[in-house]
């Protein structure tokens, strides 16, 4: 796991190039406080950096950037891939040699030996990395299939820069920073700026499943996809596992065991996240199976019963044997992680999860140098009460003739206040994608308080994003293409790196998304209870009664703490005048919901916290 950098403009001296490159990749040390190094090419004028966090192979050999064994190629390469024991095994026999065990030597040598495309295809993991080919003179960036690891790209004026995080980008003397205001309204609607776009104008996410090759700096060419979670989903959806139920729990079982196998290999110490909850249980559990020694298991603990599953992880850690360790943390600690979103979150960025998941990154680091996580059972096996809840409206308000539909919109629309304005709105999609989208936005018209935005198209507005069928699958697939990778993985990735810490998700191998597509919908959801096919397989190792109890969200109380400690903090940054001179924000929707929110008439929390997210970083950045 690790941060990289790089630039390409036009010839200039080595020692120039190299420097830049240098100071790019030093704003990512969290990532990567190991190890650094550059690389450049004086006649091409491309220079690429790099900090390493070593987790295979720990000597010199390796150390990036590295080149391939013929010199062809030179990589950065953030994160991991899993499968390269294998790999390597199928390629000694085709004459390569390797001089350590690092798995990018391997991936350098499946890219000679058949091809960039040909090899990604083969990989299996989580990677982000950029490519130098010196005989063709092109650069590739690619990122894994689900969008684990980040990569950002785009131009400042003539220059293309790419790296791990828009830090590193920043640092290099021709960057603009200059907001997009699309973007922000996205940010606004969703609590993150969904992929392709970036806080700022000129900058993109490269998108999940992607290769994007440049033949100079001026190019622009469209993101080529290797692989496609859409037709996994509508394939496995038309060939649907015809098996029992207990010969396709057996399946899965196999499958998820060599997803953690897979995850468990490291040359550092390694544990796990345990919530207590279906998907971080089944994960430890699995671990726990495969391993000769108990496994390192770490909980955050919160005073506020609420928001506390410390007493579920300590019974699941307990029953499996583990080496556990808890850490409750009190109001006072987890409001002094605010001041450090901005820096840590690097974009803005607004699901409040993101405090206890910093908090317990800190924690297990302390510890350990990779964890693994639960992350992405919700989205492939249906665990989101809201997989129930909106089919249930659809199947509601579709009964509206739809000129009454438009009315109701209107009358939603235009100043009617509180729950039957929204019960206005609901009732007035035209359809159930734009149901959902409804049901997955903060502000619902962003747009009208970012001044001089326009919202771009995303996966949720746009109907040729969405997939045919069930409505519940639908939604998990829209889920999996934006909502997982934009908040569910950018969030963990960056609260772990900000503290050096590897997190690994085995539930996102695509193997098992690809598995989970084929699976019969009434395994996934049954009798109103998501991801019932992973309870019967929990079941196997841990008693049921540890299984059956409700989800609880991993998050903070936010709209309490914004009413009385971090009272001062919020006026401050949404004080009228400055909103106004800022010239971002409409300020009068902002100060009203505001002044609701302090007198308890309504709970704004999340609105409010996707204004100030904004607001802190830019103070920050700024």
């Amino acid at each position: 796991m690790c941060g990289w950098a790089g630039f390409w403009k036009d010839s200039r001296p080595r020692d120039e190039l190299e420097a830049c490159a240098r100071r790019m990749a030093d704003t990512l040390i969290h990532r990567g406080p190991d190890d650094g190094g550059v690389w450049a090419d004086a006649e091409s004028g491309i220079a690429l950096g790099f900090r390493r966090l070593a987790i295979i192979d720990l000597s010199p050999q390796g150390h990036q950037p590295m080149q391939s064994q013929s010199g062809r190629y030179v990589i950065v390469f953030n994160g991991e891939v899993y499968n390269f024991a294998d790999l390597r095994r199928e390629l000694e026999p085709l004459g390569h040699r390797f001089r350590g065990h690092s798995d990018t030597e391997v991936m350098l040598a499946a890219i000679e030996q058949w091809g960039l495309k040909a090899a990604v295809a083969r990989f299996a993991g989580m990677f982000a990395f950029a490519l130098w080919d010196r005989a063709e003179r092109t650069l590739s960036l690619v990122r894994d299939r689900l969008g684990v690891k980040p990569l950002y790209y785009g131009w400042a004026g003539k220059t293309l820069l790419c790296g791990s995080e828009l830090k590193a980008l920043r640092a290099h003397p021709d960057f603009r920073a200059e907001v997009d205001r699309g973007a922000l309204a996205l940010m606004m609607r969703h609590s993150y700026v969904p992929a392709p776009h970036s806080i700022y104008q000129g900058i993109f996410k490269l998108p999940p499943a992607s290769i994007l090759t440049l033949a100079s700096p001026d190019d622009r060419p469209e993101p080529v996809a290797y692989w496609s979670a859409r037709e996994a989903a509508l394939q496995g959806s038309t060939n649907l596992l015809d098996g029992s139920e207990n010969e396709i729990v057996e399946q899965l079982d196999v499958l998820l065991r060599d997803a953690v196998r897979l995850r468990m290999v490291a040359d550092v110490p390694l544990g796990a996240f345990l919530s207590g909850g279906i998907d971080s249980s089944l994960v430890v559990a699995l671990m726990q199976a495969q391993s000769e020694r108990a496994v390192k298991t770490f909980t955050i603990g919160f005073e506020d019963a609420a928001h506390n599953e410390a007493d579920y992880a300590r019974a699941v850690a307990r029953h499996l044997g583990t080496e556990h360790t808890d850490l409750y943390v009190t109001p006072r600690e987890a409001q002094a992680v605010i001041p450090n979103l901005a820096q840590i979150y690097d974009e803005p960025f607004s699901d409040s999860s993101q405090i206890p998941t910093f908090l317990v990154a800190e924690m297990t680091r302390k510890s350990v140098t990779v964890s693994l996580s639960g992350d992405g059972g919700d989205e492939l096996f249906g665990g989101y009460s809201r997989y129930n809840v909106v089919p249930a409206l659809w199947s509601k308000t579709r009964r509206v003739p739809p000129v009454l539909r438009r009315g109701l919109g209107n009358f939603g629309r235009n100043g009617t206040a509180g729950r039957l304005g929204q019960l206005a709105q609901v009732a007035s999609a035209p359809d159930s994608q734009s149901l959902y989208r409804y049901f997955m936005s903060h502000w619902k018209s962003p747009a009208e308080i970012v001044i001089g935005a326009r919202e771009p198209a995303t996966y949720l507005s746009d109907p040729q994003h969405w997939i045919a069928g069930d409505f519940r699958h639908r939604m998990m697939y829209a889920d999996t293409m934006s909502y997982l990778p934009d908040d569910i993985l950018a969030k963990v990735d960056r609260a772990s790196m900000a503290v050096s810490l590897e997190a690994r998700e085995p539930l996102l191998d695509h193997r098992l998304l690809e598995f989970a597509w084929r699976i019969p919908p009434a395994m996934k959801v049954r009798n109103g209870n998501g991801k019932w096919i992973l309870r019967q397989v929990l079941g196997r190792y841990i008693p049921q009664e540890m299984i059956d109890r409700p989800k609880m969200g991993f998050g903070v109380p936010v709209g309490a703490w914004l009413r009385d400690p971090l009272r001062d903090w919020a006026e401050a940054l949404l004080d009228e005048r400055r909103l106004k001179n800022e010239g971002f924000f409409d300020p009068l929707p902002i100060r009203r919901k505001w002044q609701e929110h302090l007198s308890g008439a309504r709970n704004w929390k999340g609105y409010l916290w996707d204004v100030l997210m904004f607001q802190a970083w830019l103070e920050h950045w700024n």
